[in-house]
């Protein structure tokens, strides 16, 4: 991608105000569909807990003396009634906890965030937004902004830096918004969000981490 990214503006009531020309370094990236699969892939499996347990032969409850005699009852031969092969027996090769967690290359990363970036400006799903000035947090307040928008029934990413905001509070309800601090967006964040909305403070902290 060589021309120049652009984004529409929003004001704090929802109206255009304008467009931002955007960083071609992480905007006009040439994306990289394999490294994204990859590093969802990845992150996904890096998200299961590993838990599930069954128990062997040696760790069910039972067993001890031999169920019959060997000779003269009839039935098959039997050493223990923990047998995989008896109802209530051990599990043979059954899952056991185990570390799921698989490490990603920070240039894969890097790739995957800066691919669904440019991908998201492309297709204009990506807009700078200024947020509401709230005194506290307030739902409906947050829920107008987004109508205004008509982005409602809509996965939308808030991507802002204002650790004083009572935004993150003021989304908590709302099912389809999610609010993270723009430093730590990932590629996962971006594929999820149908529509993509950074605030002017969330853009420079973008630029200052990613366009490195």
């Amino acid at each position: 991608m060589n021309e120049m990214a652009k984004a529409k503006i929003y004001d704090s009531s929802g109206g255009p105000a304008g467009e931002m020309e955007l960083n071609t370094k992480l905007f006009a990236f040439e994306p990289m569909k394999y490294q994204v699969y990859h590093y969802v892939k990845t992150h996904m499996s890096n998200q299961r807990q590993g838990t599930q347990s069954t128990k062997t032969r040696a760790e069910v409850r039972g067993g001890g003396a031999k169920p019959w005699r060997q000779k003269g009852t009839g039935r098959a031969r039997a050493g223990s009634n923990r047998s995989p092969i008896w109802e209530g027996g051990g599990i043979t090769f059954g899952p056991k906890p185990r570390s799921y967690f698989s490490a990603v290359p920070k240039k894969m990363k890097r790739n995957a965030l800066l691919s669904m970036f440019s991908e998201k400006a492309s297709e204009e799903k990506l807009m700078v937004v200024d947020l509401p000035e709230l005194e506290k947090p307030s739902t409906g307040t947050v829920h107008g902004f987004i109508q205004a928008l008509e982005l409602v029934d809509k996965r939308v990413l808030i991507l802002d830096e204002n650790e004083l905001s009572h935004i993150p509070l003021s989304v908590r309800n709302l099912p389809k918004v999610e609010y993270k601090r723009a430093r730590l967006v990932n590629a996962y964040d971006l594929i999820r969000a149908e529509y993509v909305l950074v605030t002017r403070n969330g853009m420079q902290s973008i630029e200052e981490v990613f366009a490195k």
